[in-house]
C-alpha cells in the first residue's frame, strides 16, 4: 500500500496529556483509503479508524474533509493546515459575517423565534411556497437574537438582502418591535462578545455538516446508479431511495447531465407509452421549448391534464421529463 499523503495532528487531552494523531491517504490497486490513527505521546495506547475505502476519488476527498472538520472541532490542530480548501484569518468581513451567524444561533430568544416561525408558516401557505424560501431557521435565529427595530437594521443581518427587505420587512418589524433587546446596531460588537472557543467549534461544526451532506448525496447517487443498473423502475427507485418523486426525477436529470447512461431507464419507463403519444410530446418540445413542462403538458393533453384529471398526473410528468432528457441530448449532439 502506497502512502500518498500524511499529516500529524495534536491536542491536549482532558488529563492534560498531549494526544497525537496521524491522518494518511493510501492507495493500492486503484482503491483509496483514509486512515486516522491516534495515540498518547510517549504512551502505548493507539486507536485506528478507517474513514473511507473505495475507488472514488471524489468520495474519498469528501470523507477526508469531513473527518478533518470533526477532529478539528474536537480540538486537534494539524501540522500542515489548509486541507479544507479555505483561507485562514478571522479579521475580515467574512469572519464577522459568520460570527454574527454563530452569535445569533447561540443567543436566540425562543419566544420571538416561535413568533417568527409562525409568521413564516402562514406566509408560506399564503404564497404556496416552501417555508425555507421565506427565511431559513438560521435567519430566524439571528432575527430573534438581534431583534432589529428599523429597516436599515434588518439589512445588517447576513443573508437578508434587498429582495427580503422589499417583501417582508414590514411584517418582520411588526413582530420584532414587540420585543426588547439587550444590544444595539451596528453589530460590530459581536466579534468581541463571542467566546473564541465557542466560535471555532461552531465553525468546524458547519464544515462537518457541509461535508456530511456531500457524503450523503454521494451515497444516494451510488444507490440510485445501482438501482438503474439492476433494472429497477421509477417506482422501485422511489422505494429504494425513499426520495420524494420530484427530487428523484431531479437526481436522474442530474445524472444525465453528468454523463451517466440513463437511456435503459428511459426505455423501460416509456415501453408502455404509444409511439404516437411520444411523438406528440417531442413535437411539443420543438414548438414551445423544453424549459417548462406545463406548456408541453397542456399542448399534448389539454386543460384536463393540467388540472390533474384524467391520466395520472405524476405518470404524465415523469414521462415528459424522460422524453425531455432525450430531446436535450439530441440538441447537444446536434451542436457538437
Amino acid at each position: 500500500m502506497q502512502v500518498v499523503f500524511l499529516n500529524t495532528f495534536e491536542k491536549v487531552g482532558q488529563d492534560s496529556r498531549a494526544e497525537q494523531a496521524q491522518l494518511s491517504i493510501c492507495e493500492q490497486n486503484g482503491v483509496w483509503s483514509v486512515i486516522w490513527t491516534e495515540s498518547y505521546v510517549n504512551g502505548l495506547d493507539e486507536q485506528q479508524a478507517v474513514w473511507f475505502e473505495g475507488g472514488s476519488w471524489e468520495e474519498m476527498m469528501t470523507a477526508f474533509r469531513h473527518g478533518i472538520a470533526v477532529q478539528m472541532g474536537e480540538g486537534y490542530s494539524p501540522l500542515i493546515d489548509g486541507m479544507l480548501e479555505e483561507r485562514r484569518g478571522q479579521d475580515g468581513l467574512g469572519s464577522l459575517y459568520s460570527m454574527i451567524q454563530c452569535y445569533g444561533e447561540m443567543n436566540t430568544d425562543p419566544v420571538l423565534f416561535e413568533a417568527l416561525r409562525e409568521w413564516r408558516r402562514s406566509k408560506a401557505v399564503e404564497g404556496k411556497k416552501s417555508a425555507y424560501l421565506i427565511a431559513s431557521n438560521r435567519m430566524l435565529w439571528m432575527l430573534s437574537s438581534f431583534v432589529p427595530q428599523q429597516p436599515e437594521e434588518l439589512m445588517q443581518i447576513p443573508g437578508w438582502g434587498e429582495t427580503k427587505q422589499a417583501a417582508y420587512a414590514e411584517d418582520v418589524l411588526a413582530i420584532t418591535r414587540n420585543f426588547q433587546r439587550e444590544r444595539s446596531f451596528p453589530l460590530d460588537w459581536v466579534s468581541a462578545a463571542i467566546d473564541p472557543k465557542v466560535y471555532i467549534k461552531w465553525v468546524y461544526k458547519q464544515k462537518e455538516n457541509k461535508y456530511k451532506s456531500q457524503m450523503d448525496r454521494q451515497q444516494e447517487k451510488q444507490k440510485l446508479l445501482r438501482g438503474i443498473a439492476e433494472g429497477n423502475s421509477l417506482e422501485g427507485l422511489l422505494a429504494q431511495t425513499e426520495l420524494p418523486r420530484r427530487d428523484l426525477m431531479e437526481r436522474i436529470e442530474k445524472l444525465e447531465t453528468e454523463g451517466y447512461d440513463i437511456e435503459p431507464l428511459i426505455e423501460r419507463e416509456l415501453e408502455s407509452m404509444p409511439e404516437s403519444e411520444q411523438q406528440l410530446v417531442w413535437d411539443a418540445y420543438i414548438a414551445v421549448g423544453d424549459r417548462y413542462l406545463k406548456p408541453v403538458l397542456q399542448r399534448v393533453y389539454g386543460e384536463e391534464a393540467v388540472q390533474g384529471k384524467g391520466k395520472s398526473i405524476d405518470l404524465i410528468y415523469d414521462r415528459l421529463r424522460l422524453i425531455r432528457l432525450r430531446y436535450r441530448r439530441m440538441k447537444i449532439n446536434q451542436v457538437s
